[in-house]
């Protein structure tokens, strides 16, 4: 059995994708079996090599004591036994699934595969794509079949980037597999790192399906607080002031208006509302629930500019700093960051936008948006001043500060997270 032979070191598992969610697990896995890491990009394995984490999520002591090999060779995943494929699964510029990258770890993997070698899956997508779209690329190039020569298994990640509480021990792992026995082979292999134990779902659609609705079910929640937040901000009442209210009620479900970003929430829902309009059904709700979302960043561009005109000040040529870029607080990610339609919205009205963030990378900024971070804000410079992620870093920062920055000792505070809720009492303050 599978199992036996990785927890006694004969066989070895491989992890397709180290990226934030592939890297923590073959660490994990490396504390009591041998493990190869692949991925295709070499300077991420050179660092690796050295202990550091491209995604700056782990410390140096989180490689030390593991038995892994960091390899951008597809040569040395010839002997893996057990593959764990947990690349990205990204949309494309019309909200569309983009399955290039899960195709391709499938490619890679099926041309090493061998007769008794496991394959899970990882990556976030809709039901049915695991055996629909995955399998036949490992059958077409191994020639071998699913289920008679080999196993395939699906097991949804449940990383939150940032969370040092909920980890890959501390979350109880979803597994399928393509029979009894594979089901069986996954979760006692799973059970090596995952202390909080395995959930064995009835089939490897179900845990497909189990990551979609966990994700959208948050999408749709968040929608309707945000749509909920622009209905009362018309009636010139604070949200948070609201839910604070509401939140005293035992079955009140504890959602907060903001930006929906990330890898995650934000794409998610896509890959099902993709897959319900395939099946000939229109998704009305989640649709909907993305509708709203999505054009957040427009809303808070919107109200960023109304309240430099209710100061009095001309748009064209003012300037706004932006305070934070990554797609969610106390994490260096800026990949589907949705501050960035803030700022172009903001930009749309010829005001001059400077972004900082103690996170974030300037060269990946400029990479992947087109514009970087300024070393520091300028003094008595801006009309706005948009506090776009709840970094830890800002969290003690007083009314003073603020207006050290603003044009004439005033400026609009325009607080996403309503982090400065109650403390801003001079200037201008607005949150959603």
């Amino acid at each position: 059995m599978i199992y036996d032979k990785l927890k006694s070191k004969e066989a070895k598992l491989g992890v397709i994708g180290l990226g934030y969610v592939g890297l923590p697990i073959a660490l994990e896995f490396a504390r009591s079996i041998k493990v190869v890491g692949f991925d295709i990009n070499q300077k991420r394995i050179d660092m690796m090599r050295n202990n550091q984490d491209p995604s700056n999520e782990l410390e140096s002591s989180a490689f030390e004591g593991c038995d892994i090999q960091f390899t951008a060779d597809i040569n040395d995943l010839k002997d893996v036994n057990f593959f764990i494929v947990a690349v990205p699964t990204p949309i494309n510029s019309n909200n569309l699934p983009d399955l290039e990258p899960v195709l391709s770890a499938s490619r890679t993997v099926g041309k090493v595969l061998k007769k008794g070698d496991y394959v899970v899956y990882e990556s976030t997508v809709y039901p049915g794509c695991t055996e629909d779209d995955c399998v036949p690329i490992l059958e077409e190039l191994s020639g071998l079949k699913m289920t008679t020569d080999f196993k395939v298994g699906y097991s949804p990640e449940r990383i939150n980037p940032g969370d040092k509480n909920h980890t890959i021990r501390t979350i109880m792992k979803v597994v399928s597999g393509c029979d009894a026995e594979s089901l069986d082979q996954i979760a006692k292999t799973y059970e090596l790192v995952v202390d909080a134990g395995t959930h064995r779902a009835a089939s490897i659609k179900v845990a497909e399906a189990c990551k979609i609705i966990e994700n959208t079910q948050r999408d749709v929640n968040i929608a309707l607080i945000n749509e909920f937040s622009m209905i009362l901000n018309k009636m010139d009442i604070n949200t948070y002031d609201v839910l604070e209210s509401a939140g005293t009620k035992w079955n009140f479900l504890k959602f907060t208006p903001g930006l929906v970003g990330g890898h995650c929430i934000s794409v998610d829902p896509y890959y099902l509302v993709y897959k319900a309009k395939k099946l000939g059904y229109d998704s009305r709700v989640i649709s909907g629930a993305r509708f709203v979302n999505d054009n957040m960043g427009e809303h808070i561009g919107k109200e960023t500019v109304k309240r430099i005109i209710e100061l009095g000040r001309n748009a064209l040529g003012a300037r706004v700093l932006v305070m934070g870029a990554t797609f969610k607080e106390d994490v260096s990610d800026v990949r589907n960051s949705k501050i960035v339609d803030v700022i172009r919205e903001i930009e749309g009205f010829s005001v001059k936008v400077d972004v900082i963030d103690p996170h974030a990378d300037s060269e990946e900024l400029m990479h992947e948006y087109g514009f970087g971070l300024i070393e520091q804000p300028e003094l008595s410079t801006y009309d706005a001043i948009v506090i776009g992620v709840s970094h830890k870093e800002y969290s003690n920062l007083d009314e003073s500060y603020f207006k050290t920055l603003a044009k004439d000792k005033t400026a609009a505070i325009i607080d996403i997270k309503g982090l400065y809720r109650g403390k801003i009492k001079d200037l201008p303050y607005w949150s959603l």
